[in-house]
């Protein structure tokens, strides 16, 4: 995939499979469309706003720093687990 607008695209269109109370990485979604977890981050970080951008997180299970304390609000009203202030990857994450 070359072409930024198309990468973008397969970017949102895997974050919108994510469901809800499910948490992804940059890197897992990275890997299923083949780029890395930056181009990743960029595409949700430039338009990802009509997707659940909130449910992607670094391999950490921490939220980016811009947007650390809306994502981890979005995430605790889902129900995902938390513990000090990183995502529980291994209770929630998707794809299996």
């Amino acid at each position: 995939m070359t072409d930024p607008a198309d990468v973008d695209e397969a970017v949102f269109d895997v974050v919108d499979q994510i469901p809800p109370g499910r948490v992804s990485t940059y890197g897992a979604i990275g890997e299923l469309i083949g780029v890395g977890p930056r181009r990743v981050a960029r595409a949700l970080s430039s338009g990802g706003g009509a997707v659940p951008w909130y449910r992607v997180v670094r391999a950490d299970g921490s939220a980016a720093e811009p947007v650390r304390v809306r994502q981890l609000e979005l995430l605790a009203a889902e129900g995902v687990p938390m513990r000090a202030g990183r995502v529980v990857l291994s209770a929630v994450r998707w794809p299996d």
